[in-house]
């Protein structure tokens, strides 16, 4: 049985005041889509930030409702910033069963439409199905399937462009109290999923054109973002973003507008977490 998980198709995060958030990345040189309203019953909303090939999502709840209970709780208990990678299937039901062949726990399967306001004032419709790991399959953090059943309106032409550059994730960085067991774990749920030691740690690779997953000790990720206050980031979840740009020169008058002073890392810009929503937001070349 082949396996269905091709790679990252996209990662969220999960904030305390979504409005606030959009005005931050906003700041940082992103195009945001308008703001999207889910249901009723989930009492949440998002924008979305997108990529020729995958892209970010800023996560909110309007209201607490029994069917956000579990991401309510998260926030409460682990604090805003990036909670979830969300992965590449082709149809969230053939994923459900051969990921059960393999023997690899999944949940949750169902599916659900959201309006999609287009920025010339129309309006249409995003549909997708998702399929959630097992708790017991993830080391931390969550980690689901994505079908987009309209992906049309999903990547919109006018959403691709970005004042900072920016054209695709990079690499996802996590803190990792055992990266080679939590590593081994994690690659299990893509299909291309194999780990090499890096500097310091373990990286996930993911599959093609996909973003890796790079696992830390604290000592290690303190010293890659050195004066960060990492206690910003959530507890037992995703900590870095790594964002591709065209263009470090125009990422980095983004940031000298917004009145960001970044830190230089080894791999290029770094936006601390207060000024993201919880995440730690880095910009490297293409």
């Amino acid at each position: 049985m082949s396996h269905p998980v091709k790679g990252i198709d996209h990662c969220f995060a999960l904030v305390q005041d979504l409005d606030k958030a959009a005005e931050q990345y906003a700041a940082l040189g992103f195009t945001l889509s308008p703001r999207g309203l889910h249901s009723e019953a989930k009492g949440s909303a998002n924008y979305t930030i997108m990529f020729p090939d995958d892209y970010f999502e800023l996560l909110g709840l309007l209201r607490a409702t029994p069917l956000n209970a579990a991401r309510g709780k998260a926030l409460e208990d682990q604090g805003q910033g990036l909670h979830a990678i969300a992965c590449r299937i082709g149809t969230a039901e053939a994923a459900a069963s051969q990921l059960a062949e393999l023997g690899i726990g999944t949940h949750g399967l169902g599916s659900f439409e959201r309006p999609v306001p287009l920025p010339d004032g129309g309006s249409a419709v995003a549909a997708f199905s998702t399929v959630v790991f097992d708790p017991a399959e993830v080391p931390f953090g969550s980690v689901f399937m994505c079908q987009h059943k309209t992906p049309e309106t999903v990547w919109l032409p006018e959403l691709l462009t970005h004042a900072n550059t920016a054209c695709g994730l990079d690499a996802i960085l996590a803190l990792s109290e055992d990266p080679d067991a939590d590593g081994k774990r994690f690659a299990r749920l893509w299909a291309d999923g194999a780990t090499r030691a890096s500097s310091g740690g373990v990286t996930v690779s993911t599959g093609a054109n996909s973003a890796p997953l790079v696992l830390l000790q604290r000592e290690e990720m303190q010293a890659l973002y050195p004066d960060v206050d990492l206690s910003l980031t959530p507890k037992g979840a995703f900590t870095v973003l790594r964002i591709k740009v065209s263009d470090m020169n125009a990422a980095r008058q983004c940031l000298k507008d917004a009145d960001i002073t970044p830190i230089t890392t080894q791999a290029g810009l770094a936006v601390a977490p207060q000024h993201a929503s919880g995440v730690i937001v880095e910009f490297v070349p293409a």
